[in-house]
């Protein structure tokens, strides 16, 4: 028969201390120019359709009626 083995208990270690860090100086922030706002861009549907006969998903520029890729070349 085996021996049983005792339980012991482990020794918590030491808790460290830790250096607090100085707090960085605040920098200047630069203000930035707002961009100038671009003007909105109609999203239209392509209006061509699919093999399965459902119209395709993608959007044109605004001023075509199909999308870059059912445009005719």
């Amino acid at each position: 028969m085996r021996k049983a083995k005792k339980a012991t208990k482990k020794k918590a270690a030491p808790k460290r201390k830790v250096a607090k860090k100085k707090a960085a100086p605040k920098r200047k922030v630069a203000k930035r120019k707002a961009a100038p706002k671009k003007k909105a861009v109609k999203k239209i549907r392509c209006a061509a359709k699919t093999k399965a006969g459902k119209r395709c998903k993608r959007f044109t520029n605004g001023k075509a009626k199909f999308c870059s890729l059912h445009k005719k070349k």
